[in-house]
């Protein structure tokens, strides 16, 4: 990690790393029999949805998944030719597109279903869907009382031609606690909707397990599985031991200005630090706009020159401040946010823990209009 960003900020991507842990989760689900869905969501949760549907797909995945419409419709439009499932779009979205474009939808309502045998019948193509049950999360999904209902009539939709019921499937709300006893209760009604939609003559896969049940609950694995943090080297349940797993983001800038600054004097608005003895302060350019949370501030280090060094001073929108002491630390030095923390660097888990909330939310959120994004090949030295 010793090339200068090519901007500002910039968010680098490993696909040794990606392809790595797409093996290992894939590698685990084809020990169940299970096929590997790998979920490239929200641009790849910050790390590019075409770069890593393409390593993935590479590396043992067979499937790729979005939450909405346009982004299945946008990598279709890239060339991505392997079955891809859509689960979040609402009434008016361009079902008709993406039925045409050989998207899987999920269904949960009566409502999206005729929308599915509509946009059928407007392509002459036959649907593939994925009926979904709610088994406890309560957002998407039938509720049970609607599921039977709902069963029914897509049973007839595919006896008459219009669609094809490929599978059943259910996410789980508490799979990153392993043992929570809410995991077996979905576990329970996920199988009773299996067997109803059996009764109704259907003969679908089932898929239940996201990263976290991937890891811990092979019995949950079934005939697909569908690990989305994961595959970024960030693991869901990390009290469970090491799994191998390798981080793919780093997030770096590099040093604006130096100077030095006496003793007594005080940094950034606020003056919430000031400095006890004489020394080196490093100017980085990069702040809450490119993704450095204020509320940060004062409550993290960077790694800058081999070590990791303190960040002082309030968190600006455009630039932090680096206490240096007297270290030998020189405009264009590159400073590493985050990273994979082979070298001793923080990593995101740090970030997230700091600010109480999930590593999903600190690299989802990592790409911005002025962060640049680089991707390093397998094959980069």
């Amino acid at each position: 990690m010793n090339e200068r960003p090519a901007c500002r900020a910039d968010v680098r991507v490993d696909l040794a790393a990606i392809r790595h842990n797409v093996t290992v989760l894939s590698g685990l689900a084809a020990e169940s029999g299970a096929r590997t869905m790998v979920v490239v969501k929200s641009d790849g949760y910050g790390h590019g949805a075409y770069t890593v549907a393409e390593a993935a797909l590479r590396s043992g995945a067979e499937w790729l998944g979005v939450a909405s419409i346009p982004e299945a419709l946008e990598l279709r439009e890239r060339g991505i030719s392997a079955p891809l499932l859509c689960w979040l779009y609402q009434h008016g979205d361009d079902v008709t597109g993406a039925v045409r474009a050989r998207v899987d939808l999920s269904v949960s309502s009566e409502s999206q279903l005729r929308d599915v045998v509509a946009a059928a019948g407007a392509t002459g193509r036959t649907a593939r869907i994925h009926l979904k049950i709610d088994t406890g999360l309560h957002r998407n999904g039938a509720p049970a009382e609607l599921w039977e209902r709902l069963v029914a009539l897509a049973a007839k939709a595919e006896a008459d031609g219009a669609l094809e019921v490929f599978a059943v499937w259910s996410h789980l709300a508490c799979a990153d606690e392993p043992g929570h006893p809410s995991v077996d209760v979905q576990a329970e009604r996920f199988r009773i909707a299996y067997e109803q939609a059996l009764a109704a003559g259907l003969r679908p896969l089932r898929h239940l397990a996201n990263s976290a049940a991937l890891l811990t609950r092979p019995d949950l694995r079934f005939d697909m599985v569908r690990p989305g943090i994961a595959v970024y080297g960030l693991d869901p349940v990390p009290q469970e031991g090491d799994h191998g797993l390798r981080p793919a983001m780093t997030f770096r800038s590099s040093v604006a200005l130096t100077k030095r600054i006496a003793a007594g004097e005080s940094v950034s608005y606020g003056h919430m630090w000031t400095a006890p003895a004489e020394t080196t302060l490093a100017l980085v350019p990069v702040g809450y706009a490119d993704g450095v949370p204020r509320s940060l501030s004062g409550r993290f280090s960077v790694w800058l020159g081999g070590e990791r060094r303190p960040v002082v001073g309030r968190v600006c929108m455009d630039q932090i401040v680096v206490r240096c002491d007297d270290a030998p630390v020189s405009e264009g030095d590159e400073v590493v946010l985050f990273g994979p923390g082979d070298e001793g660097e923080p990593t995101a888990e740090e970030w997230a823990e700091r600010l109480g909330t999930i590593h999903y939310e600190i690299v989802s959120g990592m790409y911005r209009s002025r962060v640049s994004r680089t991707v390093v090949a397998e094959d980069a030295p």
